[in-house]
């Protein structure tokens, strides 16, 4: 579907509600930075505490913002079948290009489930699916096998994986490399997994500096490999910041500071502590960002 940076985009809130000024700021940011693709209602979006209608407004509004300019992926996968379909026809029906689909969590299912459960959502709908493999998240690790028997239907076209196991993941390139694509779900370890063969990342980091994502990516791609490497390495640190604490967390700090809407997140999740919340300010302050 897209390669280079795409951006896994925040949703921000203000007194409980959306706060459509922030997200159209942060938007026009993330273009300006030449990202490749946007994900909305991913893990950093917080949709697991938003409501339906929220969802809605919030993929309605990207799409008639964007107009176009670059692909919209949406998360719509959930622990149920049925609901994920569900989800999956109505984001279809509000204009988006891509599917981001996350392996059911809670009550969780066997590899064999996974095989059943996303080729039923496959069959239901026409658009491009990405896997997403999270299972620190989710409590699911969708294993290279699996991968490969998936990477079979024409519209599961990619995974973004997120475990953060290279031994996996080299695994998954070995087995259906040729026939699926792979983003890195993990910040710290995009060059890697680009020099595996992968088409690019998913990114939390790049809401804050989405034209350094874009430019590790560009560099790579152009042949640049020690060059996208040392870049890398420059991020590493802010890296280890954004995800000290539970993503969106720190994801949320960053934007509010850099002056994209409140610092508003939603229950169970709670405002950054102060002594991680300094460190980040520096690390995003050593790499320009003004705050």
């Amino acid at each position: 579907m897209v390669k280079g940076t795409s951006t896994a985009l925040i949703t921000p809130f203000t007194n409980d509600k959306i706060d459509f000024d922030a997200l159209e700021k942060l938007l026009e940011f993330q273009l300006n930075g030449g990202v490749n693709s946007l994900v909305v209602l991913g893990t950093t979006g917080e949709p697991a505490t938003m409501s339906r209608e929220e969802k809605i407004s919030v993929v309605q509004f990207v799409v008639d913002f964007v107009k176009g300019r670059l692909p919209i992926i949406v998360g719509a996968g959930s622990n149920s079948t049925s609901q994920a379909i569900e989800n999956a026809l109505l984001f279809t029906d509000l204009g988006a290009d891509g599917l981001l689909m996350v392996t059911p969590y809670y009550n969780k299912c066997t590899q064999a489930g996974l095989v059943a459960h996303f080729t039923k959502v496959a069959e239901k709908i026409s658009l491009p699916i990405i896997l997403y493999n999270v299972p620190g998240r989710t409590g699911v690790n969708m294993l290279p096998d699996t991968f490969s028997t998936l990477a079979e239907i024409d519209n599961i076209v990619a995974v973004k994986e997120a475990s953060g196991n290279m031994a996996q993941v080299m695994d998954i390139f070995q087995k259906c490399g040729d026939r699926i694509d792979v983003y890195s779900g993990e910040d710290g370890l995009v060059v890697p997994m680009l020099a595996m063969g992968g088409m690019g990342c998913i990114s939390v980091m790049s809401n804050v500096v989405p034209s350094l994502c874009v430019e590790m990516t560009r560099r790579f791609f152009a042949g640049d490999i020690a060059g996208a490497a040392q870049l890398q390495c420059r991020l590493l640190p802010l890296v280890g910041s954004l995800f000290c604490e539970v993503n969106p967390i720190p994801a949320k700090a960053a934007v509010s500071a850099m002056g994209f809407g409140q610092e508003h997140i939603r229950l169970p999740l709670t405002p950054m502590e102060d002594a991680n919340r300094i460190k980040l300010f520096e690390h995003m302050k050593e790499l320009g960002v003004e705050i």
